[in-house]
């Protein structure tokens, strides 16, 4: 269909199935050849990789914590200027974010100016989903909701006394999905890049083209394209800069690389695969599933010298969570069994008893701040000290003990960090 659709993808709560829809949507409309850009609410790695496998083009986060709403705004405008549907796929309930409603899917909805799109789940439920619709349309009334999928709803009757609720509170029906047991998205702490996920998607391609309208849901969101807001690229530099990428270290945001390509060159290589660090000046180990990996990476030792030989020649080394973990002296798996890593830090980490800690995350160095997130379920087995100079603060303003490791050359964390829109206190640090 012509024109340009757009919206965001919501739920009430997690787990009403806004990630297989959402994946359902992508793929169905990609199989019509219609041009489709993902974006991802929150700074969440998994969902955008699926994203990006469903669609055939990388999903962009938008975070209203760690960018600003201009930073949001330009983000959008430029990946959506050729596309002729954007797809949004929300986090967690819609009004859920990280002090109230701060960050939700709700406050992005309404900077971008985005219809919402619903997913119900109505598996145990009738006429009372007038009510909670009620209050989601009516919490916000500037709030645009163009309709609801109800998820889970195994007859026609069911879908009519949910439709009937709906024509009472003025919110669209777009139609309804039965439960299908053979759509399971496999375990996130799994990645994504298997067999069995890409099958998950095009079954739930199948599954909505079979029980949705989608001319219908395009018409209910065609809006008008975003204007693209000018764009000035920055001056490249001279460095080579090094990014592991590959099955172990896959936690990258696409801003952020764009950033790091105005240092220099970026050149890409795999810990599992290259048994030497090829030449450069930076080396940027990011986060990703390295616990899952440990024969592999733990045999890798040539690679593990040359890391050292870098960080002692003043090569500059910048690590997140997973990358940071490779670079202490050993990472014990979930059966106790320790596995050498790289010995640059004196750290160690395990995954034997699992302990999720997750949220937003502000440093502090120098006056300047860099913002990021956290979601390990790995711990350090000693009580490491990070560098004093550095403050950490969560999204409610209160420091935490988080450490830091800032020296011999490596910047280190557990936190994943967005520099995509300003590199803040590491920018000296880069160009160094």
């Amino acid at each position: 269909m012509p024109g340009f659709s757009q919206f965001l993808v919501a739920a009430p709560h997690s787990g009403a199935g806004k990630t297989t829809v959402t994946l359902g949507l992508l793929r169905a409309l990609h199989n019509r050849g219609l041009i489709i850009q993902p974006f991802k609410c929150g700074p969440d790695f998994i969902d955008p990789l699926h994203h990006s496998a469903a669609a055939n083009t990388s999903s962009i986060n938008l975070d209203l914590y760690m960018m600003s709403p201009a930073h949001i705004r330009e983000l959008y405008q430029r990946n959506t200027r050729k596309a002729d549907v954007a797809i949004t796929e929300g986090v967690m309930g819609l009004f859920d974010g990280s002090r109230k409603r701060e960050g939700s899917s709700a406050h992005l909805a309404a900077l971008l100016q985005l219809p919402v799109i619903l997913i119900l789940n109505a598996k145990a439920m009738a006429y009372s989903a007038a009510a909670l619709l009620y209050g989601l349309k009516n919490f916000d009334p500037a709030l645009h909701i163009a309709g609801v999928i109800f998820n889970f709803v195994d007859t026609t009757t069911h879908y009519h006394l949910l439709k009937e609720a709906c024509d009472d509170i003025g919110i669209p029906a777009l139609g309804h999905l039965p439960t299908d047991k053979h759509l399971h998205i496999p375990s996130r702490h799994l990645g994504l890049d298997t067999a069995d996920a890409d099958e998950t998607i095009e079954a739930a391609a199948r599954h909505i083209d079979q029980h949705l309208d989608l001319d219908s849901i395009l018409a209910a969101t065609q809006t008008v394209r975003p204007e693209p807001q000018k764009h000035i690229s920055s001056p490249r530099g001279n460095k080579t800069i090094l990014v592991a990428r590959d099955e172990a270290f896959l936690f990258l945001y696409a801003e952020n690389l764009r950033r790091l390509e105005t240092y220099g060159q970026l050149k890409y290589f795999s810990p599992l695969k290259d048994t030497r660090l090829p030449p450069g000046d930076i080396l940027y180990l990011p986060g990703g599933y390295p616990e899952l990996y440990l024969r592999q990476l733990s045999n890798n030792r040539s690679l593990w010298q040359d890391i050292h030989a870098f960080a002692a020649n003043g090569g500059r080394i910048l690590a997140e969570c997973g990358g940071m973990m490779v670079l202490g002296h050993s990472i014990t798996d979930e059966s106790g069994q320790s596995w050498p890593t790289a010995g640059l830090l004196d750290i160690a980490t395990t995954i034997k008893e699992k302990k999720l800690t997750l949220g937003y995350r502000t440093l502090t160095l120098n006056n300047q701040t860099l913002k990021g997130h956290e979601f390990h379920y790995s711990q350090f087995t000693n009580n490491p000290t990070g560098t004093k100079t550095i403050t950490i603060h969560n999204a409610r303003g209160q420091e935490i003990p988080a450490p830091v490791f800032y020296q011999h050359n490596v910047f280190a964390s557990y936190m994943h960090f967005y520099w995509g829109e300003s590199p803040g206190p590491l920018e000296a640090w880069l160009e160094g």
